[in-house]
């Protein structure tokens, strides 16, 4: 089930996940960010042992996605251990999501 961060708790949930993170910065008026939702939350369910989500609405918390460069929605950033391994911008299909996933050991 995915995470609902905020610039208080973004960080404790990419660093104590002890999994892949994959931080979905989002807007709620952005048409490719609500497109891509139920992928992500897919992907999630497929793999709930390996993967977390965490969603970040840069509307509301513009200074953490500021922090991480994140200039544009939808921004995929991928997490292991805390560290950004890669990222992924724009409506993507999963085909592409699934490779970048598998790309990160």
């Amino acid at each position: 089930m995915s995470v609902r961060a905020n610039k208080d708790t973004f960080e404790s949930e990419i660093n104590e996940a002890g999994k892949l993170v994959i931080a979905d910065f989002y807007s709620d008026s952005c048409v490719p960010c609500r497109r891509m939702s139920p992928l992500l939350a897919e992907t999630e369910e497929e793999d709930p042992e390996g993967i977390k989500l965490v969603k970040l609405n840069i509307n509301f918390d513009g200074e953490t996605a500021q922090k991480y460069n994140v200039t544009s929605v939808p921004t995929l950033v991928f997490f292991k251990d805390g560290a950004e391994k890669a990222r992924l911008t724009g409506a993507v299909k999963k085909s592409q999501l699934s490779e970048t996933i598998n790309s990160i050991d």
